[in-house]
């Protein structure tokens, strides 16, 4: 079989009257942003907070080795049911890779963004991770090509990166501080070597940040991410988030520690716990004061395909790539026009928020008064309206409303109530596991809801709601807030600090 070109530029979004600086602007993450980085972005949907609802992504996992170890990586274990960096099925060959992703971008018309985060670290692989990007330049120039990596290696490969136009890196910091690091990571190979402890953390903390600036100073954009460690790095993160910021970071992304133990992490064998979701949003709203914060990332396989937030890897085994029977010139037709449609929509959306706050300035409507804030979970199968059941959610997003507005907290994972048997194998139920999620809403938003589980929610004090069908996200939380606000379940901030003082 044939491979194609893939020649559908990005370009298609402009076409159909929707630029990367009006699709963008509709999400304040994006709003502040110059023309030439909202145009690198804009359907980028590990970089746009906004995208992620609408674009897919995919990884391919050609980078076996790693030249770090860190305390809650384990690249040993592979599980159908387990979504965490480091876990893959198969490991590929740059040609069977190529082939992949020509084969999900003719399936998945969304997908926009081709990434290598392992299972290992890109640049300790560099022959593999190169041969694939260079033939994905050639024959599918339309996807984004992005890198994610420790940072040990990053400096040698900066003319390469640029060469390939490589233009989103993302690098994983824990931490600015040896002495933070030696907890962290026990050893690093370096020039032949291992090195342990504090010594290596020194040398891997001076390689990152040198990778940093060569980077920025090359007009690559750089997302930092950093695992939220309780106890070893979050009362350090805030300087991370400042540091990085300083050298011209684009977006952070601070993640939660994955701590069970049956992943076989050394932090999982030794008890060491996670962080809480009220610890977690803390730890991001202190950081976000700094910097763009990124709070959608799910902590991807190294071989995750599909919208965030789901994996169809299992689609596209080699196996299975191999008995496709594919129309790629009908395919990449397809794709160019389901890339249109997305911008068309976003577009519509954009004038749509502006003409309301024009009719808000042109009436001058009072402001309502100031209220508390309320977290509510939405039930969605991505393209930013509220579209899946309650029972069939295997994650919740989370948005906090308040008199300023609806903001983006992120997103909680359970196991689905109409799927997941009459227990979980720790003996909790399903739903029981879901209470535990959605500890601290007010009110769950889906497409629909069982009797059976309605009981319960409420119990908990969580209101279900299904009125808000097919709408969206933000609009319905809008709308469920003021009917708390007329129904006077919401109490005025300041009539609160009035009675305390």
């Amino acid at each position: 079989m044939e491979l194609p070109v893939i020649n559908n530029t990005a370009s298609e979004a402009t076409k159909s009257g929707c630029s990367a600086s009006s699709c963008g602007s509709t999400n304040d993450q994006m709003g502040h942003l110059p023309e030439h980085i909202r145009e690198k972005v804009f359907n980028h949907p590990c970089y746009s907070e906004e995208a992620h609802h609408y674009f897919a992504r995919m990884h391919v996992a050609v980078a076996p080795a790693c030249n770090i170890q860190c305390h809650y990586c384990n690249r040993k274990y592979d599980c159908a049911n387990e979504s965490r960096p480091g876990v893959v099925s198969e490991l590929h060959h740059p040609e069977q890779a190529v082939k992949k992703v020509l084969a999900v971008a003719a399936t998945i018309p969304q997908m926009t963004v081709l990434g290598i985060a392992g299972p290992g670290d890109p640049l300790a692989n560099p022959e593999r991770t190169f041969a694939t990007f260079r033939s994905l330049a050639e024959q599918a120039p339309d996807i984004k090509l992005c890198v994610s990596t420790n940072g040990l290696s990053l400096p040698d490969h900066i003319d390469e990166l640029a060469k390939h136009n490589i233009d989103h890196v993302t690098i994983t910091i824990n931490c600015v501080d040896p002495d933070v690091g030696a907890k962290i990571y026990p050893w690093i190979f370096w020039k032949n070597k291992r090195i342990k402890g504090r010594e290596g953390a020194a040398i891997l903390i001076e390689q990152q940040q040198k990778g940093l600036e060569m980077l920025v100073a090359r007009g690559i954009l750089v997302k930092v991410n950093s695992v939220m460690i309780p106890g070893v790095n979050d009362a350090h993160l805030a300087e991370v988030s400042r540091t990085v910021k300083a050298k011209g970071a684009f977006l952070h992304n601070v993640m939660p520690l994955i701590s069970e133990a049956e992943h076989g992490t050394f932090y999982g064998m030794t008890g060491q716990r996670g962080p809480t979701h009220d610890e977690l949003q803390k730890l991001q709203d202190e950081c976000s004061g700094d910097m763009n914060m990124m709070r959608h990332c799910r902590q991807c396989r190294a071989d995750a395909v599909g919208l965030l937030g789901e994996d169809r890897g299992s689609e596209f085994t080699m196996d299975k790539i191999e008995a496709m029977d594919i129309n790629y010139p009908e395919a990449m037709k397809m794709r160019a026009e389901v890339h249109a449609a997305i911008a068309e929509e976003l577009e519509s959306k954009r004038v749509a928020k502006e003409a309301k706050v024009q009719l808000v300035s042109i009436e001058g409507i009072k402001a309502k008064p100031e209220t508390r804030p309320v977290l509510m979970a939405i039930a969605t199968k991505g393209g930013g309206v509220i579209n899946e059941h309650f029972g069939h959610a295997s994650e919740f997003l989370i948005y906090e409303a308040s008199s300023a507005g609806v903001r983006f907290i992120g997103h909680r994972k359970t196991v689905a109530y109409c799927e997941g048997g009459d227990t979980c194998g720790d003996g909790e139920s399903a739903l029981d596991k879901s209470l535990k999620v959605l500890a601290g809403c007010e009110v769950v938003l889906c497409s629909k809801i069982g009797f059976e589980p309605w009981g319960p929610l409420e119990a908990a004090g969580i209101q279900p709601n299904g009125e808000h069908a097919m709408e969206a996200i933000e609009d319905a939380i809008l709308a469920v807030y003021e009917e708390m606000r007329v129904a006077g379940r919401l109490e005025a901030k300041l009539d609160e600090q009035q009675k305390a003082a």
